[in-house]
């Protein structure tokens, strides 16, 4: 075989095999990301990408570095909620994260679209990929606290997270009917069996406060929450309303202005705990 001069340009050589080939390497991300959590939810519809809002927001708020990874490719809801559009940058080390009004750092699949509402329709593989790319690939800098917003259920992406995101723990989101209920320990025993700490559940949409009398409905039947976290050793849970505030700032891209009055703070306070234990442990 003749002996072939090298170019050195490896990018647009079509020769296999040659031992002179190397790869560009692949950008490593600026980062230093503390605790990393994730939000989880058996099924959708349940409110599971406005509790992880809520969570980054309080979190933002307490003087934490706060990023959000958007996990869920197929039906992305964390920039519109905090109103963050335009295309993302990237430099050598990786790509630069949105930021929205308050400093929260966020990473979205939407952010990379031409069009918002162009679809996601990619498989399981390229989605695991995607975002293995989007936790190691991206200059998050110095972050106190990850929060992964997850699709519903135990599929693909939530595997992938498990496995190697080295999650701090999870928070599960469900709504109150007994339904949602048995599908959230799916994902709560999962998550115990891959040794990921379970730190809270929050029932949404559990209730509605009247404007006129201030009385507290149960349009979904009595709240489950207590009784679920229970039966799946969580050790803390809260209840959120069904509150139309809640939508509006949602569509404005103005979550951050929502105020949940600590109806939080039990899990916030699970979720300093157990990086406090974590930051103990490696001194």
């Amino acid at each position: 075989m003749a002996e072939l001069d090298c170019g050195g340009a490896c990018g647009s050589c079509n020769v296999e095999g040659c031992g002179s080939r190397t790869e560009p390497p692949a950008p490593q991300g600026r980062a230093n990301i503390k605790h990393i959590i994730g939000v989880v939810s058996g099924k959708g519809g349940v409110g599971k990408s406005l509790v992880t809002s809520l969570l980054a927001a309080e979190m933002n708020r307490k003087g934490y570095k706060v990023g959000i990874l958007d996990a869920d490719l197929t039906g992305p809801s964390i920039p519109k909620t905090f109103g963050v559009r335009g295309r993302l940058t990237a430099d050598a080390d990786g790509i630069n994260p949105a930021l929205t009004d308050s400093g929260i750092k966020v990473m979205s699949v939407n952010l990379l679209l031409p069009q918002e509402d162009m679809p996601v329709a990619w498989r399981g593989p390229i989605l695991a990929g995607i975002l293995s790319q989007f936790r190691n690939e991206t200059n998050w800098e110095d972050i106190d606290y990850l929060f992964v917003d997850m699709p519903p259920g135990t599929s693909d992406v939530f595997l992938t997270v498990m496995q190697q995101f080295n999650l701090d723990g999870i928070i599960s989101v469900s709504a109150p009917q007994e339904l949602v209920a048995m599908i959230v320990g799916k994902a709560v025993n999962l998550a115990h069996n891959m040794d990921v700490p379970v730190l809270g559940l929050v029932e949404n949409m559990a209730y509605f406060k009247c404007d006129e009398c201030g009385k507290e409905h149960w349009v979904f039947g009595e709240p489950q929450g207590k009784i679920v976290a229970k039966r799946y050793q969580i050790p803390s849970y809260v209840t959120l309303p069904i509150d139309p505030n809640f939508a509006r700032l949602c569509d404005m891209g103005k979550v951050e202005e929502y105020d949940v009055a600590g109806a939080l703070d039990p899990i916030i306070g699970q979720i300093e705990a157990v990086a406090a234990r974590k930051e103990a442990s490696e001194k």
